[in-house]
């Protein structure tokens, strides 16, 4: 018995011998790997693994608890094949992972980096590529592989709750800052997905909003920037939008994703989706949405029907799962990366600070008011944000960290003395308002959403006039805050009554007694400003600075640092004064279900739908077009000194033209000078073209007073041209061209010219209105 149970064993281990071992990724060709795999594997590969809590239609945000706590998503392992899960995690102004974890002693914080509006307020490209750098080292560190970032959808509206994630009103800012941050991120190794591709510029509805935009309008205003991100930094993946563009999902939008993305612009990453985002998982892989996330158990079940029915190629689903192995085959995870969870979180802490000094702008300084000086000590502090500063936005974009340090604890390292019983008065009254404030914990998602700010306390008069005698300045600090699911109120936008009186109180008290008044705006998006900016002496435009926020702004106060930040967003006097306002969801409660949205509805205007009737008429390109007045341009920031523009020139250099100027500190403080070139294209108004258009930008490096730096800035020809919808091309008209070098896009100081030949590029014929709308015309 023993001798044939011998020979069994022996006959069955040369028969496991002549199988062939299944080709391992890595080793073999993809093709190999694709072919060796099972129908069921190919599903599960290009859907997310889900999320921890989530049951049917029920999920919690955030959580792949076995991978990494708190990230976002993970993709699906196929051990057999040597194909690992690799892991994807939010941003964009930092990782976002939990920073606690069951049974672990450990803390792994993230550093809370300064808002996307903030960082491409600096226009430095260099910067933004070091504090990507530094993020994308804890995205390594941690033992993600993805970050879900950056956001670079445009400032279409101020009322955006998300437009504290997006960088800036125009589409070359956004794209080249996207780029520079994309480039920093990626050289740790690790992938970014740029997003949310596209049209995605309001929150309310944002998974059933059909955005209606015309093919000129998406090309040369909310295309452009991810154009420009693809080319200049190749990201890993590009993530779908939730809504829909001229009638269908972005996910399942195949002139979008393939026709666009890959063929015009040669993109050679994966694609996914925002999570949950779209409905048609056949559709979704037919575009060339690559992979859907989180996944869910439908979506399997209709892309395996989908292949045995015939309403799914094979081959376009092996295509999708060749690019999810692509991005699996870059990762550190299957590269075998011995993450510390240990990032250097100090020198991190150290460029969040200077990042957020460089990107603070400076909107008014009466009579020097800043910086502060040397006989500046006590300083009288109010407004509630004075005491709860706001390191960043909600939802997704939010980061766990470690700590944010305070505008009290700012101006205390930085040796100025606060008035104790005030503070404890402020701390009071902010303590009770939060606990009426309290979101409901049951409610979904109510982790993610913005928490109303305290009401504005208004000190007693007895007190301001107290604070006025002993106090040498008066900081008032004003706060707003925003995130994912809700667009901001029309009376967010505005100042309070109460925020109205305690400026007014403030001011006059404290004007009386001879002493200065300091607003700091920590904001994450545009307020209105043109009402009550002349009773301050000085505004500082904080923005939400991360986590070094309060010691960012002592810095700049200080004079430490020269404010040398400046608008990528207009404020306008009012809000209806934007061109989009008859055609945003003002005042709307948004659909926080992002799963339940069975048909597409268009009975509700600016819920679900929206037109674009401003067209390509967003931000400076309407206000300067139409002469209307603002209260501060796109591209203003003032400074601690003064510069002077001189001998600016112009030459044709292969391909286009080069722009140099010089540029001399003529004050008296060190800083640096963010130059702007606008062209004019030849009869700009009869054509319905914009009376300005930026082009390029450049900043100094910190200039010693007397100190001259030559800045150059060059533009291709091909980037002179507008969409021309009949001839579905890219046209540049000949004729003479202006070429503006400009501080702001209201202040120019000189203006060159060349004669430019007429030249055009062909395009497909994509992503048309389903039916025609009423556009803006100048």
């Amino acid at each position: 018995m023993k001798k044939h149970y011998f020979s069994l064993i022996l006959a069955i281990g040369i028969f496991t011998a002549c199988v062939p071992a299944p080709p391992q990724l890595g080793k073999a060709s993809l093709d190999e790997v694709i072919a060796a795999m099972t129908l069921e594997e190919k599903a599960h590969l290009v859907i997310g693994m889900g999320m921890a809590g989530q049951t049917g239609n029920n999920t919690v945000i955030g959580r792949t608890d076995d991978v990494v706590a708190g990230a976002a998503g993970a993709t699906y392992s196929i051990p057999r094949l040597g194909i690992p899960s690799i892991v994807l995690a939010d941003g964009p102004a930092g990782l976002r992972i939990d920073p606690i974890r069951e049974g672990d002693t450990a803390t792994y914080y993230c550093t809370h980096f300064p808002i996307g509006t903030l960082l491409a307020s600096t226009w430095n490209q260099n910067l933004v590529e070091e504090v990507g750098k530094a993020i994308g080292n804890e995205v390594l560190e941690y033992g993600a592989d993805v970050l879900l970032a950056p956001a670079l959808n445009i400032h279409r509206y101020p009322l955006c709750g998300r437009n504290f994630e997006y960088y800036s009103e125009d589409p070359i800012v956004s794209g080249k800052i996207a780029a520079a941050y994309i480039r920093g991120v990626q050289s740790n190794g690790v992938g970014t997905s740029v997003k949310h591709f596209a049209a995605n510029n309001q929150e309310t509805n944002r998974n059933g909003n059909d955005a209606r935009v015309s093919p000129r309008a998406l090309r040369e205003i909310y295309l452009k920037g991810f154009e420009i991100a693809v080319k200049e930094s190749a990201p890993w993946t590009v993530m779908s939008s939730y809504n829909y563009i001229n009638g269908t999902y972005a996910s399942e939008n195949k002139d979008l994703l393939t026709t666009l993305l890959r063929d015009e612009w040669g993109f050679k990453g994966m694609v996914m989706t925002d999570w949950f985002g779209g409905k048609d998982a056949i559709a979704q892989m037919e575009s060339g949405n690559d992979m859907l996330q989180p996944g869910r158990s439908e979506q399997y079940d209709n892309i395996i029907a989908g292949i045995k029915n015939g309403k799914l190629d094979e081959k376009v689903l092996d295509r999708n799962v060749k690019r999810v192995l692509e991005l699996i085959l870059q990762s550190p995870r299957f590269k075998g990366y011995k993450y510390s969870n240990k990032p250097d979180l100090q020198e991190h802490a150290k460029i969040t600070r200077q990042s957020a000094t460089e990107g603070m702008v400076l909107l008014k300084n009466n009579q020097s008011a800043l910086p502060l000086g040397s006989n500046i000590k006590q300083v009288a502090l109010f407004g509630c944000t004075s005491y709860s500063f706001i390191a960043g936005g909600t939802g997704s974009g939010n980061v766990n960290r470690a700590y944010t340090v305070s505008l009290v604890d700012g101006l205390k390292n930085a040796g100025y003395q606060i008035d104790e019983a005030l503070k404890k008065q402020y701390e009071s009254y902010i303590a009770t308002e939060e606990k009426r404030n309290t979101p409901d914990p049951n409610k979904p998602f109510s982790r993610f959403m913005p928490v109303p700010r305290p009401t504005e306390l208004i000190p007693e008069a007895a007190t301001l006039t107290e604070q006025a005698t002993k106090a040498d300045v008066a900081l008032i600090t004003l706060g707003r805050t925003s995130g994912e699911f809700a667009d901001r109120s029309t009376s967010d936008f505005e100042l309070s009554k109460e925020e109205q009186a305690l400026l007014e109180n403030v001011c006059k008290a404290f004007h009386a007694a001879g002493k200065k008044v300091i607003v700091i705006l920590n904001i994450g998006g545009v307020i209105e400003t043109a009402s009550w900016k002349h009773l301050p002496d000085a505004i500082l435009l904080a923005w939400q600075a991360g986590q070094e926020g309060g010691n960012s702004v002592t810095d700049v106060l200080s004079g430490k640092v020269s404010p040398s930040g400046k608008l990528t967003v207009t404020f306008p006097n009012g809000l209806m004064d934007a061109a989009a306002s008859d055609n945003f969801p003002m005042d709307i409660k948004a659909d926080t279900d992002v799963r339940n949205k069975s048909e597409k509805k268009t009975s509700v205007r600016n819920v679900d739908y929206t037109n674009y009737e401003e067209d390509i008429f967003v931000g400076y390109r309407y206000f300067d077009s139409f002469d209307k007045t603002v209260s501060y341009p796109f591209g203003y920031g003032l400074s601690y000194t003064t510069f002077g523009y001189s001998n600016p020139i112009i030459k044709a250099i292969d391909g286009g033209y080069s722009v140099t100027v010089e540029i001399t500190n003529t004050g008296k403080i060190a800083g640096k000078e963010v130059v702007q070139l606008y062209t004019v294209a030849p009869n700009a108004s009869q054509t319905n073209k914009p009376a300005k258009k930026l082009k390029a930008f450049a900043k100094t490096r910190e200039l010693k007073p007397g100190e001259t730096e030559t800045v150059t800035m060059n533009i291709q020809t091909e980037n002179l041209a507008s969409y021309d919808e009949t001839s579905t091309s890219w046209k540049v008209d000949a004729g003479t061209y202006q070429f503006l070098i400009g501080a702001s896009s209201h202040d120019i100081k000189a203006i060159l010219e060349a004669s430019v030949s007429a030249s055009s590029e062909k395009t497909h014929d994509l992503l048309k209105l389903e039916q025609p709308i009423k556009i803006l015309k100048r």
